[in-house]
């Protein structure tokens, strides 16, 4: 069994404990919340027995074997490095980090203190994204990637309203990309590996950061385009295309239907019976991974996340996007 604290008690924390609890030998022992009536709030609501305002004692405690990070994308780094310090595993969100320096860093903390650390990326770890690793051989040489994830945030109306929810302030190094653009380049990467160029656009807001963009990868022999926004709503699915044929996903962010649509017009259907909590995957990946001992995931490894983050850190350089932690990550 392998008891876990969380820090961050919002929407996200919560989808991920009614998905973790499907996962056999994950025990929910702690929560951390910067209030105390916060942190009993959360822990009356799913029967947690430690609650701390202070993430050191959580850190500490012999009540909590791994940690789940889902605090602002400002705190991961900081947070996750405070808790492999003191032994703790770490399952953190995805953007794990604010930029590369952030995530070298926390890889160095992981490594030096022989825990796990892992990004908590869903949808590579999934049975329909397994599917297309499976069958991307029937397609024949690949020419192109092309991923779309457009959704309207609720949080946007808010903002032209004139209040800045966190998902629009720089502060907590957020914004269109990191938030959405993310689901598109995770699985590009774990399927192609690093790119040999980035272009990117986005359109900035004025609260300093972007609320849409397209990014151009450059690859040996095909391309990779990606769309993304939390300003506007699309229905495209995803498309790797070969040339004997293309895979269509539904979803990107969460691929529930999966085929093949050949050149002759047959079509293959390649879907998997997959769990409607689809987060339980990355916890069920995290939980396998210390059951054997290791400390790196073969899917959501530290070579797919370095390689993410820096297509992030490029595109964000090439439409000025910046935020107070790249400043801080200058000077550590």
């Amino acid at each position: 069994m392998v008891r876990f604290g969380i820090i961050g008690t919002n929407k996200i924390t919560e989808q991920f404990i009614h998905a973790a609890r499907q996962a056999e030998g994950f025990v929910l022992s702690a929560v951390y919340s910067r209030t105390e009536e916060r942190a009993q709030e959360f822990a009356a609501k799913f029967g947690i027995p430690n609650t701390f305002t202070d993430l050191n004692l959580m850190a500490a405690s012999g009540e909590v074997d791994a940690v789940y990070i889902a605090s602002p994308n400002s705190f991961h780094a900081e947070q996750a490095i405070v808790c492999m310090e003191h032994g703790k595993h770490v399952l953190c969100e995805k953007p794990v980090a604010s930029n590369t320096s952030e995530l070298q860093a926390m890889i160095a903390a992981a490594k030096a203190n022989d825990v796990l650390l892992m990004e908590a990326l869903k949808s590579t770890l999934m049975p329909n994204f397994q599917a297309v690793r499976d069958h991307l051989h029937k397609i024949g040489p690949i020419r192109r990637y092309f991923a779309s994830y457009c959704q309207y945030s609720s949080r946007y109306d808010a903002y032209k309203q004139g209040t800045v929810l966190n998902a629009f302030n720089p502060i907590f190094s957020n914004g269109s990309l990191m938030d959405i653009g993310i689901y598109c380049l995770y699985p590009a990467v774990v399927l192609f590996g690093e790119p040999r160029a980035v272009l990117a656009n986005g359109v900035m807001l004025e609260s300093g950061v972007d609320g849409e963009g397209s990014l151009l990868l450059k690859y040996e022999g095909m391309d990779a385009v990606v769309m993304y926004s939390k300003i506007t709503q699309s229905h495209l699915p995803t498309e790797i295309q070969g040339e004997n044929g293309t895979i269509l996903i539904d979803k990107i962010n969460q691929p529930e239907k999966v085929e093949i649509r050949y050149r002759d017009g047959s079509v293959e259907d390649l879907t998997r019976p997959q769990s409607s909590k689809d987060m339980v995957y990355e916890v069920e990946e995290f939980l396998r991974l210390l059951s054997s001992g290791k400390r790196e995931s073969a899917v959501n490894s530290f070579s797919s996340s370095l390689a993410v983050m820096g297509i992030m850190d490029e595109a964000r350089r090439q439409i000025g996007l910046r935020f107070p932690a790249d400043e801080k990550a200058l000077h550590r």
